[in-house]
């Protein structure tokens, strides 16, 4: 059961960093490299992230600069930022990429925190539905006479402790996001 458990709580735990991730890519006004994290470029063949071809760097609060290690990637990796879901147009100077991120309006920044609501509710739909997998499971432990009644009220007492913690969690993350969002 302490392995049940422990599965449980290392799924709710990477429920939570793939929102963390997916909150670092969530354009909120202000220059980040963290949105070029799902970008690849095809680098002699192989999709390769922007990261491991360049140096990134935010001179300005609203500019991200690119600056590749090989010059003849510029073109790879500014049509590569064209493709993606970004929506920032790239400024090729011939040496370095700029992304100059535009100011959110009102109602962009609106949208915006929409979406980071609705990603903390997906995010808490998935840890509900790993809770309700623990308890499925408990419960075939009891039919299977491997754990006492005892154990399977233990059981879920802790795994309902694990789901209200990381949707807790998730809430916190949401409240900071939205906060970061409305502040710019």
């Amino acid at each position: 059961m302490q392995e049940l458990i422990k599965n449980t709580e290392e799924k709710m735990n990477k429920t939570v960093a793939v929102l963390e991730r997916d909150y670092k890519a969530v354009r909120a006004g202000r220059a980040n490299a963290s949105v070029l994290d799902r970008i690849t470029v095809d680098y002699y063949g192989a999709p390769t992230p922007i990261q491991q071809m360049a140096a990134v760097s935010v001179p300005e609060p609203r500019v991200l600069m690119i600056s590749p290690w090989d010059a003849t990637t510029l073109k790879t990796i500014e049509k590569a930022i064209l493709t993606s879901d970004i929506g920032i147009n790239p400024q090729n100077d011939g040496r370095v990429i700029r992304l100059a991120f535009p100011p959110l309006t009102e109602e962009r920044r609106k949208e915006i925190v929409k979406d980071v609501k609705k990603m903390a509710e997906e995010n808490k739909v998935a840890i509900r539905n790993t809770r309700r997998d623990a308890l499925e499971k408990l419960k075939g432990l009891k039919k299977a006479n491997t754990i006492t009644e005892d154990d399977v009220t233990n059981g879920e007492k802790k795994i309902q402790t694990l789901t209200d913690k990381f949707c807790k969690e998730i809430d916190e993350l949401a409240a900071l996001k939205e906060k970061e969002i409305l502040e710019i």
